[in-house]
């Protein structure tokens, strides 16, 4: 599918990127100030795993490939339509990530543990899932990982336990991310 998203910053920058049918994907200024905010809790100048979990086209594992130098990104989804987009933007930029065509709840022991950054966006429709996503991940998660959440800006503000602590909350149109740390 044709688009508009792009890598935004670092040495991919502004690289197009495919979607793949359906696809409703963080767009490029909320992507953007995503990471601006990220650039003020992450360590980057130590190596890092990127868990991509709801993964789509790809796009923030991609983005991270271009900004952190020393990123390990998982892409994860559970679509064919997703897993053949990321491998061909992947492609398109010579890098190299672990692709898994999934069910993210069930990989959550494979992937949770040893993840720095995860970022979950799941259908919007489908706000349970990332509910429980969160919950789960929260039982396993390593202290000081953290967690964006994606989900609809209509949405109640979800209880949050398991260890969370949510470091920012913030809405861009039709988008609300919160942005959690494990303590």
């Amino acid at each position: 599918m044709k688009s508009n998203l792009q890598i935004i910053s670092g040495k991919y920058r502004g690289k197009k990127l495919s979607l793949p049918v359906d696809a409703r994907p963080t767009q490029n200024m909320a992507r953007g100030a995503l990471f601006n905010i990220l650039n003020g809790v992450l360590d980057t100048g130590k190596p890092l795993t990127v868990w991509d979990v709801f993964a789509g086209s790809g796009a923030f594992g991609l983005e991270c490939l271009s900004r952190f130098n020393n990123s390990n990104v998982i892409f994860t989804d559970n679509t064919k339509s997703s897993i053949d987009t990321i491998r061909k933007n992947l492609d398109s930029i010579k890098e190299n990530a672990k692709i898994e065509m999934v069910d993210a709840i069930s990989v959550i022991p494979k992937f949770g543990a040893t993840a720095d950054l995860v970022f979950v966006d799941p259908p919007y429709a489908d706000f349970g899932l990332g509910l429980l996503f969160v919950k789960k991940l929260g039982k396993i998660a390593k202290s000081g990982a953290i967690l964006i959440w994606e989900f609809e800006s209509v949405q109640q503000t979800p209880k949050i336990d398991d260890g969370w602590e949510i470091l920012k909350d913030k809405t861009y149109g039709r988008a609300r991310f919160m942005f959690l740390i494990k303590k």
